[in-house]
């Protein structure tokens, strides 16, 4: 009875709590259960190029969306159309190989294409669709280099239609609230911003060959997300990096790279990567201020459930194995916006010269690594953020 005293009225005649906005599940169950009219739409036509490692999250995303109709699937892979139809149940899908994509440019009933094959194809489609008046979805980079990435953003800007570059880590829910945290002043004037990202499982060679090396495929994620988080780009960089792996040195690349960088109000950062990581997929973002601290560690599968055995200690989960599954939700949520921008609901929220700032800081890091020296950038009044 010493706690009667402390009893309080019944909850139903208090006002319910409100969902804590971190929970964007439930605030898409909410859209669902009520039927947000607002949200209805014409759905959205597609044609996908590529199926591979990027264009099978694509692929996955698009038949789970009521938002798009899939009407084309452009893959050189002829072998694989029929496992892919019976897989997917893609009856009503047409598949063409790359020399039969005048048939989706040519098609005034596609709104837009997404584009997920080898990078040395992204430019071509882009301009061919962009030309034919499609919007255009695709994984970076959008060129091989800043001249003809430019020139595909000139084609978009003359035809009137959205050129969308996927940095899908900006829709990661965990990376987009720290940002905001930053952005609102949380931690004050940032002094220190650190990425840790370590791949899983290690990429095949074959994949490598063709990939652009580990600045323009891999590292880009990091600059963009560093150079997003703070609003500025970096005036100073130096890169140590080497080969570890035979296989990796035998093609000239690397896979184990550090980046210090300096950027013109006083913040330092630094990014830390690996293609490589035995215990899986390594992403950590964590940004240091006279305030305090905000970061986004890794994220596990299956939370809280840990286990004790003997003397052994505690043993929780693993965290993450790979991209496909620690950023599903960024994927999913950027292929949202692409359907907002589309339908006029949305500004694109990655700008062109956003993009170009990424491949430039890239370029310079290339350069550092291979030259061994600190390496200065200059950015023009119309490059800034």
């Amino acid at each position: 009875m010493a706690t009667a005293k402390f009893k309080s009225a019944s909850p139903y005649t208090k006002p319910q709590p409100r969902p804590p906005q971190q929970d964007y599940l439930y605030q898409k169950y909410l859209e669902d259960l009520t039927l947000r009219k607002d949200l209805l739409h014409p759905k959205v036509r597609l044609a996908l190029f590529g199926i591979g490692r990027a264009g099978t999250i694509h692929l996955s995303n698009i038949i789970s969306s009521s938002r798009v109709k899939l009407l084309y699937i452009v893959d050189n892979v002829e072998s694989k159309w029929m496992s892919l139809k019976e897989y997917w149940q893609l009856d009503d899908v047409v598949f063409l190989n790359s020399k039969q994509a005048d048939k989706v440019y040519n098609d005034p009933n596609v709104d837009a294409v997404v584009v997920a094959s080898p990078t040395y194809t992204h430019e071509d489609i882009v301009r061919k669709a962009l030309e034919a008046k499609k919007a255009v979805f695709c994984e970076k980079p959008i060129a091989e280099d800043n001249a003809n990435s430019i020139k595909c953003y000139e084609t978009a800007k003359k035809v009137g239609k959205p050129l969308f570059c996927a940095f899908n880590r900006r829709f990661d829910p965990s990376y987009s609230a720290v940002r905001s945290r930053v952005r609102n002043g949380e931690i004050g004037h940032v002094q220190i911003i650190k990425t840790v990202s370590r791949d899983s499982p290690l990429p095949s060679i074959e994949y490598l060959k063709m990939s652009g090396g580990i600045f323009h495929d891999c590292m880009v994620h990091d600059i963009d997300i560093m150079t997003w988080v703070l609003g500025e780009y970096p005036i100073k960089i130096a890169v140590q990096a080497h080969a570890h792996i035979p296989e990796i040195k035998a093609i000239d690349d690397f896979d184990t790279v550090v980046v210090s960088l300096y950027f013109p109000s006083g913040t330092l950062g630094t990014i830390d990567l690996s293609r490589n990581s035995s215990f899986g997929y390594d992403q950590r973002l964590e940004v240091f201020g006279p305030k305090g601290m905000i970061k986004a560690d890794n994220e596990q599968p299956m939370h809280g459930v840990t286990s004790q055995y003997n003397l052994d200690g505690l043993t929780s989960a693993p965290i993450w194995y790979s991209f496909a599954s620690r950023f599903m939700n960024g994927y999913r949520r950027e292929l949202d916006h692409f359907i907002d921008i589309v339908l006029g609901r949305a500004e694109c929220s990655v700008l062109p010269k956003e993009t170009l700032a990424v491949i430039k800081i890239a370029t310079a890091c290339q350069e550092s690594a291979r030259t061994g020296k600190m390496v200065e950038i200059k950015w023009a009044p119309n490059e800034l953020p």
